[in-house]
């Protein structure tokens, strides 16, 4: 069973805030029992409104909150008085989070940046007050405008999980012992598969106090792309990640063939995963010795492999070397 913390997926009903009426008063005082239109105009009704929050990494203070709304705008007033706006509604979720229409299926829009707020749904605007419409023809206007309708619908927020690297292998290919011997992370570990159930992520520590998150993402199998196994639940979160570190064990029947079956699997889900930069990691290496990875390295030189261990510390800062250089690499690219 999955564990009950991790959320990444909801469907919310949500509804902006309704504009307020515009007022159709007229000023009135002693002495003065006919003055002229002074209605305000109403209040704006308040946004949805979505804002990333690094400290989250999953959509569980939101699994159930199946309605959310906005405040509306409050009707204008006399002497001029504009009503007051509704409250618009801010939600926060973790960076990775994608917005989008529940019928269409469209992509509404991103979050990836700590504090970045973007508008899910506008609030109707407030409508104008019988002043507005007051011409040199037409002195007393009786009318005003009422407020803009909301705006409603349901929408999903789906989270896929952003990291520098993420580690891609079938279950028990020691992604878990890996993502723990080098950051502080604390996955659960055993030697069976399919012990990872959901995304962990780790911040590796590296030279001169810089650092890296990576992302033990839970075990591909053959056929996940249909479905099979924990299918393609998790595959989307590889999506996200910018570099992918591929891990086969040492002891695998035949590593050309399991690396071969990880790309395919991932070329068979989103085929732009495979122009993302990769690392090649030969885990568990503590059970070989130096004269076998020798012949395995010749045998293996089209992947350009790194063998390590996370038992021993083989390579263990060589890999974080590699893999920092890629990163850096890469986000030069970017700029």
């Amino acid at each position: 069973m999955l564990d009950s913390n991790f959320i990444d997926y909801v469907k919310i009903f949500f509804r902006s805030g309704k504009g307020g009426k515009g007022s159709a008063h007229f000023h009135r005082a002693k002495g003065l029992p006919q003055g002229g239109p002074d209605g305000g105009d109403g209040g704006k009704g308040g946004d949805i409104r979505l804002r990333g929050n690094a400290q989250l990494w999953t959509l569980l203070h939101l699994k159930y909150r199946k309605h959310i709304h906005a405040e509306d705008g409050e009707p204008g007033g006399s002497a001029l008085c504009t009503g007051a706006s509704g409250k618009n509604e801010v939600i926060e979720v973790p960076l990775g989070t994608i917005a989008k229409d529940e019928i269409t299926g469209e992509v509404l829009f991103e979050i990836t940046k700590d504090g970045e707020e973007k508008t899910l749904l506008k609030g109707g605007r407030g409508g104008l007050g019988n002043t507005n419409f007051k011409t040199s023809t037409k002195q007393a206007p009786t009318y005003a405008q009422p407020g803009e309708d909301s705006l409603e619908g349901w929408k999903i927020l789906e989270l896929k999980v952003l990291a520098d690297v993420g580690l891609v292998g079938f279950p028990n290919a020691g992604k878990s012992t890996l993502l723990s011997v080098m950051s502080a992370a604390k996955p659960k570990i055993a030697n069976y598969p399919f012990t990872t159930l959901v995304p962990n992520l780790g911040m590796v520590e590296y030279r001169d106090y810089r650092s890296f998150v990576m992302a033990d993402i839970p075990g591909i199998i053959e056929g996940a792309h249909e479905g099979k196994g924990l299918g393609h639940r998790f595959l989307k979160h590889i999506e996200r990640n910018a570099l992918l570190l591929f891990l086969i064990p040492a002891d695998s029947k035949d590593i050309k063939d399991e690396y071969q079956i990880l790309l395919n699997e991932l070329k068979a889900f989103n085929p732009e995963l495979l122009e993302k930069e990769r690392v090649v990691a030969i885990t568990k290496c503590d059970m070989m010795d130096e004269e076998l990875m020798k012949l395995m390295k010749k045998d293996l030189k089209s992947l350009n492999p790194l063998f390590i261990s996370a038992v021993t510390g083989l390579n263990i800062q060589t890999l974080k070397d590699k893999l920092w250089e890629k990163i850096k690499h890469g986000k030069e690219e970017w700029k």
